[in-house]
């Protein structure tokens, strides 16, 4: 298992994103967290196998139909060991 951190900037915010995300997570059974961020951006936390977290991504470039994917930057990090489930992050 491999965990990555993304930020998405585009037009992320107010079309979905999120929401999206969270399905497309759950259908790829993996976990981690989604939110919203000040700055426009979207950030994600995902943890699962490398291939799946791959298909994953791709995902994310493609977005709900209002959005508009500018840039993912995409970074390696530890899996945490609390986190089983994917949610939606309002803070």
């Amino acid at each position: 298992m491999i965990a990555r951190r993304y930020y998405i900037t585009g037009i992320v915010q107010g079309v979905g994103f999120r929401y999206f995300v969270k399905r497309k997570a759950d259908l790829y059974g993996i976990a981690g967290w989604v939110r919203n961020l000040p700055d426009g951006r979207v950030e994600v936390f995902a943890q699962g196998d490398p291939e799946v977290l791959n298909e994953f991504e791709k995902e994310l470039w493609k977005g709900p139909s209002l959005a508009r994917v500018d840039n993912i930057e995409s970074h390696e990090e530890s899996p945490s060991l609390n986190t089983h489930i994917f949610e939606i992050r309002f803070w």
